[in-house]
Formats: structure tokens, sequence, C-alpha cells
């Protein structure tokens, strides 16, 4: 019994040598293809994102690229008004610039000037001395002039809009 105990015990040491090698060949064949598909993976990743970056930057550079450049008009001559009763000061005296990208608008604002004049002196003329000694005073009447504009552009079917308006000249005697 000793011996066919022994033979068990060597028969099973064979099989687990044999089993033993199955399992080294077949861990060594899944590491092969795990290590292929890796490989296979990591390049299309890597393809992949070299052409997502090329179209990154294709996009990013359209976002960076600047629009077209400003244009400056002047808004000449100047504007002279009578600041309302019971203000302090009685002459309020603005230069002003009209910046937009686009030559149409400035084409359109040369061509009614004389409109978007009128309504510009009305709007200067109704300010108040006391709130145009401040900064937010002027930053206020700034978008009041931008959006005044606009308006008399809109209303006369003209092609855009104008995106700012510069005071390069601004005195209160």
């Amino acid at each position: 019994m000793a011996a066919g105990k022994l033979d068990d015990d060597l028969d099973l040491g064979i099989e687990q040598g044999k089993g033993s090698k199955k399992k080294i060949i077949i861990l060594g064949a899944v590491g092969i293809v795990f290590l292929l598909l890796a490989g296979l993976g990591a390049a299309w990743l890597l393809m992949g994102e070299g052409e997502s970056s090329e179209l990154a930057s294709a996009s990013g550079d359209e976002q960076t690229q600047p629009q077209k450049p400003h244009l400056y008009h002047p808004l000449e001559p100047l504007f002279i008004v009578n600041m309302p009763p019971g203000s302090k000061a009685k002459l309020l005296q603005v230069g002003l610039q009209v910046m937009t990208r686009d030559q149409a608008i400035i084409d359109f604002v040369q061509h009614n000037d004389p409109m978007i004049r009128h309504n510009l002196l009305n709007l200067l003329g109704t300010q108040s001395d006391e709130v145009l000694k401040t900064r937010a005073g002027k930053e206020k009447l700034q978008q009041e002039v931008v959006k005044n504009m606009n308006q008399i552009i809109k209303k006369q079917g003209g092609p855009g809009e104008v995106e700012a308006v510069y005071f390069t000249t601004f005195v209160m005697q």
C-alpha cells in the first residue's frame, strides 16, 4: 500500500508538472495577447490623441485668431452742450470716437451723422454735472451713448452695431 501510495504521489507529481507546464504556456500566451492589446491600445490612443490635438489646435486657432481689427471713427466736430439749469458747470464739451469692426458701420455712421449728432446732443444736454464728475457717471454715459447709437442704427436698418464709444475729450466748465 505504501508503494501504491508512492505511485499515486508520483502520478500526482507528474500530472502537476504537466498541468503547471500547461498553466505556464497559457499564462504566457495570455500575457503576450495582453501585451499586444495594450500596445495596440496605446498606439490607438496616441494616434487618436494626435488627431484630436490637431483638431483642437485647429479649432483653437479659430478661437484665438483675432476677429477683424478695430476700426475707429471720430465724431467731429466736438459736442458742446449747455448743462441743465441749476448745475454748477455751464458747458460740457465731449469728443467721441466710435469703435466697431465693420467698415459698413463706419459708413453708416458717417452717412447718418446729422441724426446721430442730434440724438447725442439731446442726451448730453440732460446730464447732471454732479454725476459726470464721477467715473461711474462717465461710464454710464458711455453705455447710454452706445445704446442710443445702436438704437438709431437698428431703427434705420443699419448693418450691425457699434461696439463701443470712447471719450477723447471731456471738459465741464
